[in-house]
């Protein structure tokens, strides 16, 4: 292949390696020259151009991208077709993805001219997601060097998907005093999501003490029954091969495998086999619906992928993961306790529900209702108050002119709450220790409730947040200690903190009240006619 400057007369058949315009003649880049163009760019004052010129033995970038993506499609995996010498290729089902890594790498070693890109392998993928891409970065190759990557490949297909298989799924809950039901619940629900890509089904929920022998004989009924699958949470962590769960394990006549695992957030996982069937020991940082070990080893069994003792000591590359809000912060820095607690309030919304007025202007005991929300916080002692605006904004901003407060717009506020939340979270101050978040159409919420809350944080600072109930039932504001500000940054779509607040389980503080006003919004006319009387 030739590359460079060509003179305009002997530029017929050759492909234009930018884009070229002249006058109302438009060339674009990797477009063949004809003579039509050619008398054109000519007729324009254009003497030369930059451009390719095929050499014989050359294979332009589709045909060569084509055939060596044609190589590399194993199982469930289809190729699209070709475009500026880029091949796409995505599964076909949902499953686990396998890759010939070293086949890969030896394919990328061929020349700097021919490259693949895949996703991980052993990722757990789904139907249509694009999994690898191979690109020819020039406009032609030699077909000597297609023929060297097609050898690099080797006659195994790299890049393929494990479909899920149909599976069952065995449960086994251990229990201790003080772990709440309501916990094991979640824990099946997160599983029983964990289990719908795969459209494998839990097959029973065992619930047995913390014991070695009760929880042996849960293990021996279910490694006879039909489950394919045994999974076991336990009421404390694995910390040694001779805890209950290995030990139970062992005594029903099974096996341990691998006990641990370089995977974070889930080192304290457990591998084991009985009657041909794998056993999970679960890591506590299962019970989250966030990625952790527990999903890498599941996942695979689903698609029939073993998972066994080598496996998991090759997870380190890539085995640290995003934190898990809901366990102790090991890599987190010190405690903030003593730093100053400040507000956040959500003002930015559309009110949709209202009608054609903004629901946060209406007048409501003298004040337009946002003003309420705002004065509660600062009365309360927060500082700094933030108020975040977004529809609107320049009358949000009118009604709170005198007040001392921050304000911070979000753009994409029509794009839901979380990001009105981010921005407020993002714009506290470093030394901030807790910030109450406070929604702007909650007219009633008194500075009472907020200094509740706040008081609670004081008490417990280690908590990751502080939440008002009603006869059980959450409500709003809440407190956000800063543990948890990285996990808002992630937050996305029109939910809130909610999520966060579920899977930091134990380490929320629930403060209750008699006072219904943390559960009265006004989001409709109606709402507001009822709170005028």
């Amino acid at each position: 292949m030739k590359f460079g400057p060509i003179a305009i007369a002997d530029a017929v058949g050759s492909i234009a390696a930018h884009t070229i315009r002249a006058d109302a003649t438009i060339v674009k880049k990797g477009a063949t020259v004809t003579a039509e163009l050619a008398a054109k760019l000519a007729e324009a004052g254009i003497a030369e151009i930059v451009a390719v010129r095929l050499e014989p033995g050359d294979i332009d970038e589709n045909a060569a991208a084509a055939r060596l993506a044609e190589r590399m499609v194993g199982d469930a995996i289809a190729a699209e077709l070709p475009f500026t010498g880029r091949v796409n290729m995505f599964a076909t089902q949902a499953g686990v993805l396998r890759i010939d890594v070293a086949a890969i790498d030896a394919f990328n070693a061929v020349d700097e001219a021919i490259t693949v890109a895949t996703l991980p392998a052993l990722k757990a993928v789904v139907a249509g997601e694009l999994v690898a891409t191979v690109k020819i970065i020039p406009y032609a190759v030699p077909q000597a060097m297609v023929e060297q990557a097609l050898d690099a490949l080797g006659n195994t297909p790299p890049v393929s998907v494990a479909a899920y298989r149909p599976s069952s799924v065995a449960v086994i809950s251990t229990l201790l005093p003080g772990l709440k039901p309501s916990v094991v619940d979640k824990t099946l629900r997160i599983m029983r999501d964990r289990l719908e890509p795969a459209e494998a089904v839990l097959a029973a929920d065992k619930r047995v003490p913390h014991a070695a022998e009760p929880l042996a004989v849960a293990i021996a009924e279910q490694a006879a029954g039909a489950a394919d699958i045994i999974v076991v949470f336990g009421a404390s962590a694995i910390t040694d091969r001779r805890d209950v769960i290995p030990q139970a394990l062992v005594e029903a006549g099974g096996e341990v495998e691998h006990l641990g695992m370089p995977v974070d957030p889930g080192n304290l996982l457990m591998l084991g086999r009985i009657a041909g069937k794998p056993v999970i020991g679960a890591p506590g940082c299962a019970r989250s619906p966030k990625e952790n070990s527990f999903d890498w080893v599941l996942q695979r069994h689903l698609a029939g992928v073993p998972v066994g003792r080598s496996d998991v000591q090759k997870m380190g590359v890539g085995g640290l993961l995003m934190e898990i809000v809901s366990r102790p912060q090991p890599r987190a820095p010190g405690s903030a306790e003593g730093g100053p607690l400040a507000g956040v309030v959500l003002a930015a919304g559309q009110s949709t529900r209202m009608g054609a007025e903004n629901k946060l202007l209406q007048p409501l005991r003298g004040k337009p209702i946002l003003r309420h929300a705002v004065e509660a916080q600062l009365e309360a002692g927060l500082n700094p108050v933030i108020v975040v605006t977004g529809h609107q904004r320049a009358e949000v901003e009118a009604v709170l002119s005198e007040l001392p407060v921050q304000l911070v717009h979000n753009p994409d506020y029509a794009s839901g709450l979380a990001g009105s939340l981010k921005a407020g979270v993002a714009a506290l101050p470093p030394g901030a220790a807790a910030a109450v978040i406070s929604l702007g159409d909650m007219p009633n919420v008194t500075p009472s409730v907020i200094e509740r809350l706040t008081d609670a944080h004081r008490a417990r600072p280690e908590a990751l947040a502080a939440v008002p109930t009603l006869f059980g039932q959450r409500g709003n504001p809440v407190l956000l200690a800063r543990a948890i500000f990285p996990a808002v940054s992630l937050l996305s779509g029109d939910r809130g903190a909610r999520r966060l607040l579920d899977e930091a389980g134990e380490r929320v503080i629930d403060v209750a009240f008699e006072d219904p006003a943390i559960a009265i919004d006004v989001d409709t006319p109606e709402a507001l006619k009822a709170l005028r009387g």
